[in-house]
């Protein structure tokens, strides 16, 4: 069924205002219409329902039988419509809906958001996790929080997090080999990764030459949340950004050798479109965020 042919809703919508309001005039006033553009939608309907609607008195006019029949199911039939609308734009202000990278997700949000919640108890958050960039115009999203250079079209964006990375691996595995005294004894270990070119650019930092890495398995895991889990676990070496993993060294599970980071000039931003940097939810949730990382705003 082809809705627009068989319900002219626009016809309806004047109907409705001309039966509640008695008058052409008036409803025109409040749909911002002409009395000839209304006179003319009511001519619309009246033809699709095949008789009149309206008695046509001097300075009056009065809903026929069938207006009778026909005004209080439009109304209320709008009403419904109208408390559907209410519904949906209330439970859209009160949900913010935040796109984030998997490792940021884990290792920051889930951490801190119970803060944010605390905070705007009446704001519900849903959080997605994905490797890619989010298409705010074609996918449902309030705020993403990505890495890259914060240079995307449209988007109003605050660097929260440097994203430096560093070699870590396990204590124990580090002392399997006697310990990590220079960069080189790295290559006597498993690489997790080894193909992300942060290896390449630490080891160049490191004064390393020719480290030879396409001698270790091709592998790809995803995530850094991966790589720290097998590095943990003793499976070998990861790259891996410190300020996500301050805890698991503090705690003896991950050892960073070295002080030396590398940076490819990628960070961590807060990015949303650039007209609904007002939104109230966007404004709380920037607002909090920023102050967590002490990023100075606007």
């Amino acid at each position: 069924m082809k809705l627009s042919k068989q319900f002219p809703l626009n016809a309806l919508r004047v109907f409705e205002a001309v039966a509640r309001l008695g008058s052409f005039t008036k409803a025109g006033d409040e749909l911002g219409m002409t009395q000839t553009a209304v006179s003319y939608q009511i001519k619309l309907l009246e033809e699709n329902v095949g008789e009149p609607l309206f008695l046509r008195r001097p300075r009056q006019i009065e809903l026929t039988e069938a207006g009778e029949y026909l005004a209080p199911k439009v109304s209320y039939a709008f009403n419904i419509l109208s408390e559907a609308m209410a519904s949906m734009r209330k439970a859209t202000e009160e949900t913010l809906t935040i796109h984030s990278t998997a490792t940021f997700a884990q290792q920051w949000l889930s951490r801190y958001i119970g803060s944010f919640q605390l905070q705007f108890p009446y704001i519900a958050v849903r959080l997605v996790t994905s490797g890619s960039l989010v298409d705010f115009q074609k996918e449902a999203a309030d705020v993403a929080i990505r890495w890259g250079r914060g240079d995307w079209p449209g988007l109003v964006c605050h660097r929260i997090m440097k994203l430096d990375f560093a070699p870590m691996l396990s204590p124990k595995l580090a002392a399997e080999i006697g310990g990590v005294h220079e960069p080189a004894d790295l290559l006597k270990l498993s690489l997790i990764s080894a193909a992300d070119p942060w290896w390449a650019q630490w080891f160049a930092l490191a004064g390393v030459e020719n480290p030879d890495l396409s001698r270790y398995p091709k592998s790809e895991f995803g995530t850094q949340i991966l790589d720290a889990s097998i590095a943990m676990a003793g499976g070998g070496v990861a790259m891996l950004n410190p300020g996500h993993f301050q805890d698991d060294i503090a705690a003896g599970r991950l050892y960073q050798p070295f002080e030396l980071t590398g940076s490819d000039g990628r960070d961590y931003w807060l990015a949303y479109p650039e007209n609904r940097r007002n939104v109230p939810k966007i404004r709380n949730f920037r607002k909090w965020l920023l102050q967590k990382f002490d990023v100075e705003q606007d």
